[in-house]
């Protein structure tokens, strides 16, 4: 039996180290592991802000364990395309509780230690129980080839691909991708638009400070490259159920599984309004394409807003959230919220201030 309060408070001592604990933990690994090395980047930096975010999830769920277990299935299907077998896990296991151990210092017990292994031993037995079963029905991962790569502005492309044999996905679902140009690192995209006959998925990409995946798909990706694909995941911007009305909030790129939703529900119309917003009216990269969208549905409203227009681009001003908050769209809604983390957070906030529920406001979160 895990006790929750001494597991949540030991962690919160450990994180307190910061970058020094996923650089402890990796080069543990490495050392009494070496045959790991080749499941993960070679350049490891977002990876250990990963294993932090990991954990920080699973430590603050470890009471309510089942609630992240669908989480945890797909991060075992996920992780089948990085060669991350059974047998792979007590290694991992190992190095963490040695990291924990090590970051404890005095503070650390025979009953911590008891409580750490309970728990990773749940969380493995987790993934790699979903990792089996996947095997029996899917591949540890698709191939792929890029079939169009149309720049929009310097630092955003939208790229077509076409998966080797068929992929399935829900509308909101995302998929991490590989690229030769940037081998062994992934990196999770969503796409925008629902599955098509032709089997055809289209990516929004935007080019990011520091982002090797990214600004090599944007820059250098051309036709007829090769991709490899991870298997779809997230439940958070899944549409279920019929909710009467929709609200779209969505900054940047986040607009993409908007677009996929809208796909959806086109196949069964109810009252949906979409927000979306940039810095400025050049930032808005597939603005026609959503304005024919909403003049080709009638029951779809389509509101395009910038924080600034300065050369009269035909936007509203404002923020997207308190747009939509203020035409009165989010009230008796289901809302669906995608951007940059920190425009996700602001507009869960301003949403609830508003008065909306919170099993209403729906998200996928940053730290998968």
């Amino acid at each position: 039996m895990v006790d929750a309060e001494r597991l949540k408070k030991n962690w919160s001592l450990v994180a307190a180290h910061g970058d020094q604990v996923p650089l402890y933990f990796y080069s543990t690994l490495f050392l009494t592991h070496p045959e790991t090395r080749d499941l993960f980047p070679m350049n490891m930096a977002a990876q250990r802000d990963k294993l932090v975010a990991a954990l920080g999830a699973v430590v603050s769920n470890v009471d309510t364990i089942e609630q992240v277990v669908p989480v945890l299935q797909d991060l075992g299907r996920d992780h089948r395309k990085f060669g991350a077998l059974r047998g792979h896990y007590p290694a991992v296991g190992e190095a963490l509780v040695a990291t924990l151990e090590h970051f404890s210092g005095p503070h650390w017990t025979p009953a911590i230690a008891s409580d750490w292994a309970a728990a990773y031993g749940i969380v493995a037995a987790t993934m790699a129980d979903a990792a089996d079963e996947a095997a029996h029905y899917a591949p540890a991962w698709w191939d792929a080839e890029v079939v169009a790569h149309e720049r929009r502005d310097l630092e955003t492309a939208v790229i077509t691909i076409a998966p080797g044999r068929r992929f399935d996905y829900l509308p909101g679902q995302s998929f991490s991708l590989c690229t030769e140009l940037r081998p062994r690192a992934w990196r999770q995209y969503t796409p925008a638009n629902a599955p098509r006959a032709d089997g055809t998925v289209e990516l929004h990409v935007r080019a990011v400070d520091g982002g090797e995946v990214s600004t090599a798909m944007v820059s250098l990706l051309r036709p007829g490259d090769p991709l490899r694909l991870g298997p779809a995941v997230g439940r958070g911007l899944v549409l279920g159920g019929n909710p009467p009305r929709v609200a779209l909030i969505a900054g940047g790129t986040g607009v993409a599984p908007m677009k996929a939703l809208i796909e959806q529900i086109a196949t069964a119309p109810r009252p949906t309004s979409l927000y979306w917003g940039a810095r400025n009216p050049a930032g808005l990269y597939y603005l026609d394409e959503l304005r024919a969208l909403a003049a080709a549905y009638e029951w779809l409203e389509f509101v395009p807003c910038a924080d600034e227009d300065l050369f009269g681009g035909g936007v509203r001003i404002g923020s997207p959230v308190e747009l939509a908050v203020a035409h009165g769209r989010c009230a008796g809604a289901e809302v669906f919220v995608c951007g940059p983390p920190g425009m996700v957070e602001s507009s869960r906030k301003h949403l609830l201030d508003a008065g909306v529920r919170a099993e209403a406001i729906h998200f996928e979160p940053s730290a998968e």
